[in-house]
């Protein structure tokens, strides 16, 4: 089926909008929950099939608003992107087939999507004509200046009105330059994946360097170049911060998508908090995803944490644990991790964290003022957050437009009564289905529940 306009996922897993009235569990959870496949591979994997050789599959691809504003970019720069009936029950396949160059003459709506405004912008200059990027008011603040000064350097021409932030007109001649780039990424690792994910196709290819004091979420940047890999771009890294990218083809390639692991961390603390077990099928034995980390984090919170049959089970400690965590490879887990340490036995420090004050919200500062909003103890750090266990009660916790701090909400919930967050709408940018399997796992039904 193709159609103008995509659809992320089906009528019946759209999450309400507004209020949500978040479940108390009223018992230990027995429950087995499959969940929808990675954004950030599919997004991933998106690009490069737009950009490859040959016509692509995708098996089992994320269905949200983040993959649907994707699709809906490459659609507009002339990529034909068909859905045809998958198989994981939870959305069609896709089937992508690439042109090039690229067509011009269009405006993309990135949304709140970090990754269609990073990548798109990297392979913007492919096409012949103009393209503007423009997005949701809730995420024009995010860091854009760093991938606009790295773009202009490989030749893309932007006109940005001076401001370095979306929106943003590139101004297309069909092909990039290329070459040797210095670019400071500590704002974000989409910069550098946005970069090599689009390297192959420039001109002489791209050396890349990054000459900020830290990096953020490393995996991901290891997800990209394992990507890349897959379809046959080999990157180099003479040194850390270092990559490089030889001019090729990209290989088109039918892909397999995960299951997003951080999308099921939710489900994994649910079980630290209310007591039981919880299982997540398809887990892959080996991931870049940061979501991989979650078993040995969870373990280390307290949690006994198995590997049985490709499922990942969590169940419940005598206790939850507080911790000294840094999570500077895994900053889109600090949300669910700060919502198993608001009851903890001890205090818990997170950090190296600043970047996520730059994703759909100050997430640092949201999550400090929503848990002392129900009575509980949290300050901001420079580099993360400190939490300090207290008794908490009932209230709005509101979502601040992001999906994990709705999610959050939803955990706290648990077990505090009459947790009410403002929008459970929001969780549809990465997972539409979430209310339905929050539900589906407090019942205790298995992870055929959706399909």
């Amino acid at each position: 089926m193709t159609a103008d306009r995509y659809s992320p996922a089906r009528a019946q897993d759209a999450p309400p909008r507004g209020k949500w009235r978040a479940p108390v569990a009223d018992g230990p959870l027995r429950a087995t929950v499959t969940v929808p496949g990675s954004k950030s591979l599919t997004n991933r994997e998106l690009i490069l099939a737009a950009l490859a050789d040959g016509t692509s599959r995708l098996t089992g691809p994320l269905h949200s608003d983040d993959s649907a504003r994707m699709v809906d970019a490459l659609r507009s720069l002339g990529v034909e992107i068909q859905q045809v009936p998958g198989t994981t029950g939870f959305g069609d396949d896709l089937i992508v087939t690439p042109i090039w160059p690229l067509a011009g003459g269009t405006e993309i709506d990135c949304g709140q999507a970090g990754t269609v405004m990073r990548f798109v912008a990297g392979l913007a200059g492919f096409a012949r004509g103009d393209v503007t990027l423009t997005a949701h008011e809730s995420a024009l603040h995010r860091p854009m200046g760093a991938m606009i000064k790295a773009l202009r350097d490989v030749g893309v021409d932007i006109d940005d009105g001076g401001h370095w932030a979306l929106p943003f007109t590139v101004r297309g001649r069909g092909h990039t330059r290329g070459g040797e780039i210095t670019i400071d990424a500590s704002a974000s690792s989409q910069f550098v994946s946005g970069l090599l994910l689009a390297a192959p196709r420039y001109d002489v290819g791209l050396r890349l360097i990054h000459s900020g004091e830290r990096l953020p979420s490393q995996p991901h940047i290891d997800m990209t170049i394992e990507a890349l890999a897959h379809r046959g771009v080999r990157v180099e890294r003479p040194s850390v911060g270092e990559w490089v990218v030889p001019a090729g083809p990209i290989r088109a390639k039918d892909i397999a998508i995960e299951p997003d692991l951080s999308n099921a961390a939710p489900f994994l603390a649910a079980a630290m908090v209310a007591g039981g077990a919880v299982s997540i099928t398809g887990w892959p034995v080996h991931s870049t995803q940061p979501g991989a980390m979650l078993g040995d984090i969870l373990s280390l919170m307290g949690a006994r944490v198995a590997r049985r049959g490709g499922a990942l089970t969590v169940t419940a400690g005598a206790k939850i644990s507080g911790v000294d965590l840094d999570l500077s490879a895994a900053g889109e887990l600090t949300p669910t991790i700060f919502a198993l340490a608001a009851f903890a036995d001890a205090p818990t420090t997170l950090y190296g964290i600043g970047h996520i004050r730059g994703h759909e919200t100050d997430r640092i500062a949201a999550l400090v003022k929503e848990l002392r909003g129900l009575g509980g103890e949290a300050h901001e750090l420079e580099d993360g957050i400190r939490i300090v266990p207290r008794p908490l009660h009932g209230g709005t916790w509101h979502a601040h437009h992001d999906h994990r701090m709705a999610t959050t909400g939803a955990i706290i919930g648990l077990a505090v009564p009459e947790v009410d967050i403002d929008d459970i709408g929001t969780t549809a940018k990465t997972m539409p289905e979430f209310p339905q399997l929050w539900k589906k796992m407090l019942n205790g039904t298995t992870e055929d529940a959706v399909a």
